[in-house]
């Protein structure tokens, strides 16, 4: 199929600054992210960023004790988490020694991005309170540097934008999520990509998201892969139907999964689906909409966007929300005028004007649009400035051993 290009409006090619790195990535923010291997270093790393100006911590409650294939995900998520161009420096610090996840694995998967790593390990270092010295002070000197780098210009070429949304409700797949289709469409328009995630709340709408694939080899796995998903449910002896839609969805007026799903998948808006990626992986270089593997749950969904890289996301909300990712600024929009005057603290833009009739899809996904471009450029996020970072959480795929 190919792009209704007769639809296309001309716009201007938009600039955006950042930050270079060494492997050609451009990033939105200079994070020095203070990493915690395991579950056991989270202490030192909190108190290290707590220490340090500027340092955003990542910990987590995995890296130990679980089956092959999940300390790979957590693994992976990891060092994409510190691979995104938002990050400008790492400090790991580990517990012992631990498979794949520990300081000596993660510097060398970490440092092919070309950014400064420093490690710390508390056992080596002789304790917790001497780890957290060593740490700092690693940091410290880390942050000095970065402190000195610059933005520079950049264009949507080298932009990777993620899609989200929760707590939707009724307005959102007749407001929000159309509109930010169309900022989507634009961006790819002028050479970036996307990211749609959350494949329980994709199926249903699997005949429009393959009418869209660049061939029938997407296509078919754009199919076999929300199948899949399903499938894994169903093999819990849980249907699907029991959660989804959620019940903040069916207090918003939704019915059906499948009701839910073609709101949804509105936020990728018309242009072509280039491939399927899994959780967490980069997607390729082509313009165009990629879907990843994830779940519906918000921070899991996120946190895999965010390790492939992306450097901004919009989450779309019907009811509000107070989600963001610790490194990748999360702008939430809602079409909801109640739901913009009870959560403006941590939404961004009020939509609403869409279903008053004030405010065309277009002139709403222009607003998006300049939003992520100031974003892109330094602008902070409402949940930005309030330090709301609950959008971190591993997906995983087996039981604790």
């Amino acid at each position: 199929m190919t792009w209704q290009k007769s639809k296309r409006r001309e716009y201007v090619v938009s600039k955006w600054y950042g930050y270079y790195r060494p492997d050609g990535q451009v990033g939105a923010r200079n994070y020095l992210l203070i990493l915690s291997a395991t579950i056991y270093a989270n202490s030192v790393v909190e108190r290290v960023a707590n220490t340090i100006e500027g340092a955003i911590p990542i910990t987590h409650h995995l890296g130990r004790c679980q089956t092959k294939s999940d300390l790979k995900m957590t693994f992976d998520v990891l060092c994409g988490m510190a691979k995104n161009p938002n990050v400008g420096g790492v400090v790991i610090v580990d517990h012992f020694r631990e498979e794949l996840c520990n300081i000596d694995d993660m510097a060398h998967e970490i440092s092919k991005s070309g950014k400064p790593v420093e490690t710390v390990n508390i056992r080596a270092a002789g304790g917790a309170i001497n780890a957290t010295t060593e740490a700092i002070r690693k940091a410290m000197y880390l942050a000095r540097e970065l402190s000195t780098y610059k933005r520079e210009e950049a264009d949507m070429s080298q932009f990777l934008f993620g899609l989200n949304c929760g707590t939707s409700d009724t307005t959102s797949g007749i407001a929000s999520n159309p509109a930010l289709g169309l900022c989507s469409d634009r961006i790819i328009r002028e050479g970036g990509r996307s990211i749609l995630a959350e494949f329980p709340e994709l199926m249903g709408a699997e005949p429009w998201l393959t009418s869209r694939a660049v061939n029938k080899e997407v296509a078919d796995k754009i199919e076999k892969m929300i199948k899949e998903y399903e499938e894994r449910i169903l093999a819990t002896g849980e249907d699907i139907r029991g959660s989804q839609p959620t019940g903040d969805n069916i207090a918003g007026g939704l019915s059906t999964i499948e009701e839910k799903s073609l709101g949804g998948a509105k936020k990728s808006g018309s242009a072509p689906i280039q491939d399927v990626v899994f959780y967490a992986e980069t997607p390729g270089k082509e313009p165009g909409v990629y879907l990843m593997y994830t779940p519906g749950h918000g921070s899991e969904s996120i946190t895999g966007i965010a390790a492939a890289g992306a450097q901004v996301l919009v989450f779309s909300t019907g009811g509000g929300h107070t989600i963001a990712n610790p490194i990748m600024p999360t702008i939430k929009i809602t079409g909801n005028k109640k739901s913009w005057e009870k959560m403006q603290d941590t939404v961004d833009l009020d939509l609403s004007g869409i279903l008053e009739g004030t405010l065309t899809l277009e002139e709403a996904g222009d607003l998006i649009y300049n939003e992520v471009r100031e974003v892109l450029s330094g602008k902070l996020t409402k949940s930005e400035i309030l330090k709301e970072r609950t959008g971190f959480a591993i997906h995983r795929i087996g039981l604790s051993i």
